[in-house]
């Protein structure tokens, strides 16, 4: 992560200052809003290019297209290491798609207010062991994908580095559970509680570092771009349409798992 971290930011130190015309007013003129994202097709409660099931992100974005009078145009990035690069090389206008804020990240981009509650959370499997403390996960074969902020909080809980496996394919680690692969992974708890509709094996365990969120990401200056997106995300939270959103991807029962995640 480290070494991912220090190739962002030689990027960034190379990268020309963007000015205004990278901002909203060129998203405008433009007529279209480039959202860059990690296609993940095996957890696609996000963001898909299925119009007829978006993804909760998509849904939220194309609200924000529509009331600036403007088209949603996704940019696929291969990698999620390659979404802040991507980002400052000018391909797109935000980064969108389960997007954790972390402090590493910060130092890169803006983001915005919070859109949706995240905390990380280790997965287990029947019959297998539920893992509730750091010393435990210490002893697991743990599954997590590599630049992203689930490896930063293994890293952080000091889980010995040869008992990582930071090869795990985006929205595998279901599947690696139950290969045996690994015996534990480190997701995101929106993530965690789609995985165990899919799969009542699924055993949610410890949560590991504190409550975080999900947000989208612009350039550090696209002052104008930012406000807009806080103004409508914050609009919008305040309204049943968000509660809607997050019953209709990840099922009833969330509401009351994000809260938990909370304490």
């Amino acid at each position: 992560m480290l070494r991912t971290l220090s190739a962002v930011l030689a990027l960034a130190a190379v990268l020309p200052a963007r000015t205004a015309e990278a901002d909203l007013p060129d998203v405008l003129q433009r007529g279209s809003l480039r959202v860059l994202v990690m296609i993940d097709t095996r957890r696609p409660e996000f963001f898909t290019l299925n119009e007829a099931s978006p993804g909760f992100d998509r849904e939220v974005l194309q609200g924000f297209a529509q009331l600036h009078h403007v088209k949603l145009e996704p940019v696929r990035v291969p990698a999620w290491d390659a979404l802040i690069p991507a980002l400052l090389d000018g391909q797109g206008d935000l980064v969108a798609g389960r997007f954790t804020v972390t402090e590493s990240r910060k130092k890169l981009v803006a983001f915005t207010t919070e859109v949706f509650p995240t905390r990380n959370v280790v997965l287990t499997r029947r019959p297998h062991r539920v893992v509730r403390t750091v010393e435990e996960l210490r002893a697991e074969k743990v599954g997590t994908i590599k630049g992203t902020s689930m490896a930063e909080a293994i890293a952080a809980a000091a889980v010995p580095p040869a008992r990582v496996d930071d090869g795990i394919p985006a929205g595998g680690f279901a599947e690696a559970l139950r290969s045996g692969r690994i015996t534990a992974a480190v997701w995101g708890v929106e993530s965690a509680i789609a995985a165990q509709r899919e799969d009542p094996d699924i055993q949610i365990g410890l949560f590991l570092g504190p409550p975080s969120s999900l947000a989208y990401a612009v350039r550090k200056g696209d002052a104008a771009l930012l406000e807009a997106l806080n103004d409508y995300v914050t609009n919008l939270r305040r309204t049943p349409t968000w509660s809607r959103l997050v019953v209709d991807y990840f099922g009833a029962a969330a509401l009351e798992v994000l809260r938990k995640a909370r304490e």
